[in-house]
């Protein structure tokens, strides 16, 4: 991969969330192919790994935006993200804050192009849980005079991370969803990543949103591999909808997080959360590859 289109005096590649899958595959795409690259981390503890893979890190939260513009100096493009903080007592103020944050510390460090992990169903001003956000980022972006390529992706392949203890502790598979027999796009982080890397080496002449897809699974499906990979049985468990709110709650998550993740939920139980997008990339990473490596059982 190489870089097309560089502003002069703007040279770095600004990568945040680095420490996540998607902003460590970026990072690692980035770093492989000899470009600079700068990556935000919120750790001390997390700046080292890599400052020894050779990177710049520059320890600052999104929501600081003087620290931000500062970090985004000189950067040819920016890689951003909406993290959920499933602690959150205040979701919609959290998510404004952040996103003025984002956005104006861009307009500042006059950032030519910036990409964005956005989401399937991002098209949708509300409804959405914690995607409606990224509605609003995306436009708050499209306001600067920066290029936008928002990426956004179906579910990810990764997701089962969120059961794999109750499926190896209990030996159940809890499906938040009216049926286990739906077939659902799934794509894996790696894909993810790799597409984001080359949009931030081959920036789009215009502001554009990708539709992110891949390897369609049914939940019973994807639970009778992981039952091999775990070498145990799994009971797959639909919950009734009224269940899931209590079900979050257990995990740990705070009262407005649980409730917004009950909404994502809902939205894709009623198959609002379709891909939409200027034009459409395909990731091909298969869930067996993907899950192996979340059990680190080769396959």
């Amino acid at each position: 991969m190489q870089s097309t289109q560089r502003t002069e005096g703007h040279t770095m590649y600004v990568i945040s969330g680095a420490t996540g899958r998607v902003g460590s595959a970026i990072a690692d795409r980035l770093l492989e192919n000899g470009s600079p690259v700068r990556v935000l981390v919120r750790r001390p503890d997390s700046a080292q790994h890599w400052a020894d893979r050779g990177a710049e890190a520059v320890v600052v939260d999104l929501a600081d935006q003087v620290g931000l513009t500062g970090a985004l100096q000189g950067a040819a493009g920016f890689f951003t993200l909406l993290p959920f903080n499933p602690m959150t007592t205040d979701f919609r103020g959290d998510m404004t804050a952040l996103i003025s944050s984002i956005t104006e510390a861009v307009v500042d460090a006059r950032v030519p192009h910036v990409t964005l992990l956005s989401s399937v169903g991002a098209h949708l001003p509300e409804g959405t849980g914690p995607i409606a956000p990224l509605h609003h980022l995306e436009n708050a972006l499209r306001s600067t005079t920066a290029t936008v390529t928002a990426v956004r992706p179906v579910h990810f392949q990764e997701k089962v991370t969120d059961v794999l203890d109750a499926a190896r502790e209990q030996g159940i598979y809890p499906v938040f969803a009216g049926s286990a027999d739906v077939p659902v796009p799934m794509v894996a982080t790696r894909d993810v990543g790799a597409v984001l890397a080359e949009a931030l080496l081959s920036p789009p002449r215009r502001s554009e949103t990708i539709a992110l897809t891949g390897p369609a699974y049914r939940e019973r499906e994807i639970a009778e591999i992981l039952a091999r990979l775990l070498d145990r049985e799994l009971e797959v468990m639909t919950l009734p909808r009224a269940a899931w709110k209590d079900a979050f709650l257990a995990a740990g998550v705070s009262a407005e997080a649980a409730q917004m993740l009950v909404e994502l939920h809902e939205a894709g139980d009623t198959g609002r959360l379709v891909p939409h997008g200027d034009r459409t990339v395909h990731g091909t990473t298969g869930i067996e590859q993907t899950l192996a490596g979340l059990v680190a059982v080769p396959i």
